[in-house]
């Protein structure tokens, strides 16, 4: 068993509105919020204001204690009061991703049971199809304006008295993130308020912030991770979040150098631009101190390169799921430039690791040594969201959680992330999951069987690589056509990116798909440089 090398943090048992918020009084007029693309600010005082107001009129709506929430919006400054305000109200806010189709949608709506969603005009359409094919919404909100719909910001002048719920840290679910974990269709990962908050605590023991720190927030805030580096833990600390809906290369460096951000958390594909752009040459990113990656593995070698593009030690890396609040292991910044290339950090506080073989589960593996990554810890998920057995098989009677991930650890106690065992597909750090799009592939009438793995292609991103066989009745169904059908009803992030036509899919006589037997199929393989 692995140890963190840091003491351990005491539970943060407050909900997280407070765990967050809870000193912003004492931050008051500085700059909690700053949009990136207009200026619009937000102080700590008018955050800490704003959000108990649309509290209160969410309360006076009808919103209570245990309702569920759908926030479904790209990143603005009204992101964080939407969740802070529903949390406060009682409800557990669940995040959607804003390009999902009404389909997707309608399903998390369904699976969750929300009663409520808040979005923005662009994506009413989108929010008002869902609401009708899952049933049971009682009302959709608006962060800015639309006609027939209550906005976020008229709720500025609600009158209601501010709620008083009674909300118990260690039992109520604050977030509900769906994820596909190992494997199978995305769930609703149960993250309650005392899961959440303590991770923030023990992520600062490594990674501490305060008044000063600017943090440009482009990742999205429906994400775990933007959820945690990009939102509550820059927020709780006093500093200030520069905010962007999108990247877009030219806006994020100009964001950079106009608010002179200090910390960047961003995915490999924005390193792979950072190290390689000849747009970086024409900004001035001087004010940034450190760069950190994660979501999905990033190179040794790219890690340096954009390091030395920004005149920064190497880009540092973090790891973690949904399933962990998210975080279990972090690059120190007080160790930028001594991590060793390609690891992905040591634990956090608090936090315990074990390396399991993959031959014997009961076996543990010690330094060097490649197994799964299992983690025990404060930040472990409550569970999934009605689906009892997907939790024991994630999670054991003695509280590891098995991540599904294989890797190995150095004498001084760096991970290193190698493998999966788990069959999610990481397209630019969004979890793609393969059972789903193998069951809408059996959806078009000139398929017999499918099966999708991950393959990378020439940039060294995974990518979702579907291995179809044909009806016969089908004739000549082309690659084309069957990405295409799949484009048409799934988010830009899901879609199949090859298409491989086979005579059958290899199966196992359980009637498990080898998908290592696909892969090996793959004509790009994973890049040797690739931690």
């Amino acid at each position: 068993m692995f140890r963190s090398e840091y003491a351990d943090v005491p539970p943060v048992e407050l909900p997280i509105h407070e765990a967050v918020l809870g000193r912003a009084a004492e931050f008051g007029d500085a700059p909690a919020l700053i949009d990136g693309t207009d200026g619009t600010t937000l102080t700590y005082a008018q955050l800490d204001r704003f959000h108990r107001r649309i509290a209160a009129a969410l309360a006076d709506a009808g919103v209570r204690k245990g309702d569920v929430l759908a926030l479904h919006s790209p990143n603005t400054v009204a992101f964080p009061t939407a969740f802070y305000a529903a949390t406060r109200a009682g409800a557990s806010v669940t995040t959607v991703h804003p390009l999902a189709t009404p389909e997707e949608f309608a399903k998390q709506l369904k699976d969750s049971a929300a009663r409520w969603i808040v979005t923005v005009s662009p994506l009413l359409e989108t929010a008002r199809r869902a609401a009708e094919l899952a049933g049971g919404v009682a009302e959709i909100f608006v962060c800015d304006s639309a006609p027939g719909h209550r906005s976020l910001i008229d709720m500025l002048a609600s009158q209601a008295p501010e709620p008083q719920v009674d909300i118990d840290p260690v039992e109520d679910i604050a977030a509900l993130p769906y994820s596909s974990g190992t494997t199978g269709v995305p769930k609703g990962v149960m993250l309650t308020h005392r899961q959440i908050a303590t991770n923030l605590a023990q992520l600062d023991v490594s990674v501490p912030s305060g008044p000063g720190d600017r943090i440009l927030a482009v990742l999205p805030f429906f994400h775990i991770y933007g959820l945690t580096a990009l939102m509550n833990a820059p927020l709780r600390k006093g500093a200030t979040v520069v905010v962007l809906p999108r990247f877009e290369l030219e806006t994020f460096l100009a964001a950079i150098q106009n608010h002179r951000i200090t910390g960047l958390w961003v995915a490999p594909p924005i390193v792979l631009a950072l190290a390689k752009h000849p747009l970086v040459e024409q900004y001035d990113l001087s004010s940034l101190k450190y760069v950190m990656s994660a979501a999905a593995p990033l190179d040794a070698q790219l890690a340096t390169a954009g390091g030395q593009r920004l005149g920064l030690p190497p880009v540092a890396q973090g790891y973690g799921m949904t399933e962990l609040s998210p975080g279990t292991h972090i690059v120190p910044l007080d160790a930028l430039g001594e991590a060793p290339p390609g690891t992905v950090g040591k634990l956090i506080a608090g936090t315990e690791m074990r390396i399991v073989s993959l031959d014997d589960p009961h076996k543990d593996l010690g330094v060097g040594e490649p197994g799964e990554i299992a983690i025990r810890g404060p930040q472990v998920m409550k569970g999934y969201l009605g689906r009892p057995d997907a939790t024991a098989d994630m999670i054991d009677t003695d509280g590891w959680l098995h991540t599904g991930d294989v890797g190995h650890v150095d004498a001084d106690g760096w991970l290193y992330v190698v493998d999966r065992v788990k069959e999610l597909i990481k397209y630019k750090g969004f979890q793609v999951a393969p059972a789903e799009l193998e069951a809408l592939l059996l959806t078009h009438p000139g398929i017999a069987d499918a099966a999708v793995v991950g393959a990378y292609n020439e940039d060294g991103n995974e990518i979702p690589h579907a291995f179809v066989v044909r009806r016969p009745t089908a004739g000549d169904l082309t690659e084309n056509e069957t990405m295409l059908y799949v484009a048409e009803r799934v988010a830009p992030y899901k879609r199949v990116r090859k298409v491989t036509f086979i005579a059958g899919v290899p199966r196992a006589a359980s009637g498990k798909i080898l998908r290592r037997e696909l892969r090996a199929l793959t004509k790009t393989t994973e890049p040797e440089e690739r931690p």
